[in-house]
């Protein structure tokens, strides 16, 4: 039997490289905001007043909820919480 391989976590547990490469954004920006959060020592609840959602939203992107967010809202707190976004587009491995 022959073990399947992948470049990435995502491209094993999505069925189409179009879900695995938004997974991987929406996982970048949560980790980048769960860490912009961290890095400024803010509460979850002083996080929800500057990003404009409620607490248990915070609760749910530290806590990794990935299913619960999209790419659109995740866009959004990142720009309410004083951060660019940038879009890189490359040829695929």
């Amino acid at each position: 039997m022959k073990a399947d391989q992948f470049n990435s976590v995502w491209d094993a547990i999505e069925d189409t490289p179009e879900q695995a490469e938004n997974m991987r954004l929406r996982a970048d920006l949560m980790h980048t905001l769960g860490q912009h959060i961290q890095d400024n020592g803010w509460s979850q609840t002083d996080a929800a007043s500057r990003l404009g959602v409620t607490q248990p939203r915070i609760s749910d992107l530290v806590r990794g909820k990935i299913s619960l967010f999209s790419l659109e809202s995740l866009i959004r707190m990142a720009v309410s919480a004083g951060l660019h976004v940038s879009i890189r587009i490359e040829k695929a491995a």
